[in-house]
Protein backbone atom coordinates (compact mmCIF):
# COMPACT_ATOMS: atom_id res chain seq x y z
CA UNK A 1 0.00 0.00 0.00
CA UNK A 2 1.10 3.94 -0.74
CA UNK A 3 2.63 5.54 2.17
CA UNK A 4 -0.29 8.23 0.62
CA UNK A 5 -3.72 7.62 2.40
CA UNK A 6 -6.44 6.34 0.52
CA UNK A 7 -9.26 9.08 -0.16
CA UNK A 8 -12.68 8.03 0.07
CA UNK A 9 -15.55 9.91 0.36
CA UNK A 10 -19.40 8.82 0.68
CA UNK A 11 -22.38 10.41 0.18
CA UNK A 12 -25.77 10.94 -0.25
CA UNK A 13 -29.22 11.62 1.43
CA UNK A 14 -30.23 11.15 5.20
CA UNK A 15 -31.39 7.83 5.66
CA UNK A 16 -29.49 6.56 2.95
CA UNK A 17 -26.99 4.86 4.92
CA UNK A 18 -23.67 6.68 4.16
CA UNK A 19 -22.84 6.74 7.80
CA UNK A 20 -23.21 3.00 7.97
CA UNK A 21 -21.06 2.64 4.62
CA UNK A 22 -18.93 4.81 6.31
CA UNK A 23 -18.33 2.60 9.24
CA UNK A 24 -18.33 -0.80 7.27
CA UNK A 25 -15.14 0.68 4.97
CA UNK A 26 -13.62 2.20 8.37
CA UNK A 27 -14.00 -0.85 10.19
CA UNK A 28 -12.42 -3.23 7.17
CA UNK A 29 -9.88 -1.13 6.99
CA UNK A 30 -8.86 -0.66 10.83
CA UNK A 31 -9.07 -4.71 10.53
CA UNK A 32 -6.63 -4.85 8.41
CA UNK A 33 -4.59 -3.00 10.19
CA UNK A 34 -4.34 0.51 8.89
CA UNK A 35 -4.62 4.07 10.31
CA UNK A 36 -8.20 5.14 10.10
CA UNK A 37 -9.75 8.36 10.31
CA UNK A 38 -13.18 9.28 9.57
CA UNK A 39 -15.15 12.18 9.45
CA UNK A 40 -18.93 13.32 8.97
CA UNK A 41 -21.08 16.43 7.53
CA UNK A 42 -24.72 15.70 8.40
CA UNK A 43 -26.28 18.65 7.24
CA UNK A 44 -30.17 18.43 7.02
CA UNK A 45 -29.85 14.53 7.56
CA UNK A 46 -33.01 13.88 9.62
CA UNK A 47 -34.96 15.66 6.37
CA UNK A 48 -33.35 14.36 3.80
CA UNK A 49 -30.58 16.47 3.22
CA UNK A 50 -27.31 16.12 1.98
CA UNK A 51 -25.04 13.94 3.89
CA UNK A 52 -20.84 12.60 3.96
CA UNK A 53 -18.99 10.58 5.34
CA UNK A 54 -14.72 11.36 4.56
CA UNK A 55 -12.98 8.17 5.15
CA UNK A 56 -9.53 7.95 5.06
CA UNK A 57 -6.70 5.09 5.79
CA UNK A 58 -3.07 4.24 5.21
CA UNK A 59 -0.18 3.44 7.20
CA UNK A 60 -0.24 7.03 9.06
CA UNK A 61 -3.35 9.27 8.50
CA UNK A 62 -3.02 12.67 10.35
CA UNK A 63 -6.59 14.11 9.05
CA UNK A 64 -9.68 12.89 9.18
CA UNK A 65 -10.98 15.25 5.93
CA UNK A 66 -10.38 14.78 2.62
CA UNK A 67 -8.76 17.92 0.65
CA UNK A 68 -11.11 19.68 -1.82
CA UNK A 69 -9.81 17.35 -4.90
CA UNK A 70 -8.33 14.41 -3.56
CA UNK A 71 -10.63 11.77 -2.82
CA UNK A 72 -9.25 8.43 -4.73
CA UNK A 73 -13.27 7.26 -4.59
CA UNK A 74 -16.61 9.19 -4.77
CA UNK A 75 -19.46 6.74 -3.75
CA UNK A 76 -22.37 8.59 -4.41
CA UNK A 77 -26.00 7.07 -3.33
CA UNK A 78 -28.13 9.76 -4.49
CA UNK A 79 -27.85 10.41 -7.96
CA UNK A 80 -28.71 13.61 -7.67
CA UNK A 81 -25.61 14.03 -5.09
CA UNK A 82 -22.85 13.27 -7.82
CA UNK A 83 -22.57 16.82 -8.99
CA UNK A 84 -22.71 18.38 -5.69
CA UNK A 85 -19.56 16.33 -4.29
CA UNK A 86 -17.83 16.15 -7.91
CA UNK A 87 -15.55 18.97 -6.90
CA UNK A 88 -13.78 16.56 -3.94
CA UNK A 89 -13.08 13.67 -6.71
CA UNK A 90 -9.07 14.05 -7.68
CA UNK A 91 -8.59 13.79 -11.21
CA UNK A 92 -8.13 10.30 -12.11
CA UNK A 93 -10.39 9.41 -9.41
CA UNK A 94 -12.97 7.12 -9.13
CA UNK A 95 -17.01 7.42 -9.51
CA UNK A 96 -19.24 4.89 -7.81
CA UNK A 97 -22.74 5.43 -8.33
CA UNK A 98 -26.13 4.14 -8.56
CA UNK A 99 -26.61 4.02 -11.93
CA UNK A 100 -23.41 1.56 -11.95
CA UNK A 101 -25.95 -1.31 -9.59
CA UNK A 102 -28.76 -3.18 -11.34
CA UNK A 103 -31.23 -1.98 -8.60
CA UNK A 104 -34.06 -4.25 -10.01
CA UNK A 105 -31.95 -7.11 -8.52
CA UNK A 106 -31.57 -5.74 -4.89
CA UNK A 107 -33.29 -7.93 -2.26
CA UNK A 108 -34.33 -4.51 -0.57
CA UNK A 109 -34.24 -0.70 -2.31
CA UNK A 110 -32.51 0.31 1.07
CA UNK A 111 -29.17 -1.71 0.54
CA UNK A 112 -28.35 0.15 -2.60
CA UNK A 113 -25.41 1.50 -0.06
CA UNK A 114 -23.67 -1.87 0.63
CA UNK A 115 -23.99 -2.73 -3.11
CA UNK A 116 -21.88 0.27 -3.73
CA UNK A 117 -19.19 -0.72 -1.42
CA UNK A 118 -19.35 -3.95 -3.25
CA UNK A 119 -18.46 -1.85 -6.18
CA UNK A 120 -15.56 -0.01 -4.23
CA UNK A 121 -14.53 -3.12 -2.88
CA UNK A 122 -12.99 -4.44 -5.95
CA UNK A 123 -10.77 -1.47 -5.93
CA UNK A 124 -9.18 -2.04 -2.52
CA UNK A 125 -7.02 -4.04 -1.47
CA UNK A 126 -8.91 -6.03 1.57
CA UNK A 127 -10.32 -9.52 0.96
CA UNK A 128 -13.68 -10.95 0.48
CA UNK A 129 -13.58 -12.50 3.88
CA UNK A 130 -12.41 -8.95 5.61
CA UNK A 131 -15.61 -7.24 4.13
CA UNK A 132 -18.45 -10.23 5.14
CA UNK A 133 -16.89 -9.77 8.65
CA UNK A 134 -16.96 -5.76 8.99
CA UNK A 135 -20.49 -6.37 7.47
CA UNK A 136 -21.77 -8.98 9.87
CA UNK A 137 -20.23 -6.34 13.21
CA UNK A 138 -22.19 -3.43 11.64
CA UNK A 139 -24.96 -4.71 10.27
CA UNK A 140 -28.64 -6.38 12.28
CA UNK A 141 -28.68 -10.12 12.07
CA UNK A 142 -32.49 -9.84 10.85
CA UNK A 143 -30.95 -7.76 7.47
CA UNK A 144 -27.77 -9.79 7.05
CA UNK A 145 -28.28 -12.04 4.29
CA UNK A 146 -29.89 -9.84 2.26
CA UNK A 147 -27.10 -7.29 2.44
CA UNK A 148 -24.99 -10.07 1.66
CA UNK A 149 -26.47 -10.57 -1.50
CA UNK A 150 -26.24 -7.08 -2.48
CA UNK A 151 -22.40 -6.64 -1.55
CA UNK A 152 -21.90 -9.70 -3.88
CA UNK A 153 -24.16 -8.13 -6.92
CA UNK A 154 -21.94 -5.17 -6.42
CA UNK A 155 -18.73 -7.12 -6.84
CA UNK A 156 -20.38 -8.95 -9.56
CA UNK A 157 -21.03 -5.43 -12.08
Amino acid sequence: MSLRPTNVVIAGLGGQGVLKASDILADVAFSAGLDVKKSELHGMSQRGGSVSSDVRFGQHVFSPMVPPGAADFLVVIAPDQIEVNRASLAPGGVLIEPSQIDQERLFNKKSINVALLGLLSKHLPFTLEAWNEALRRNLPEKVMEGNLQSFAMGREQ
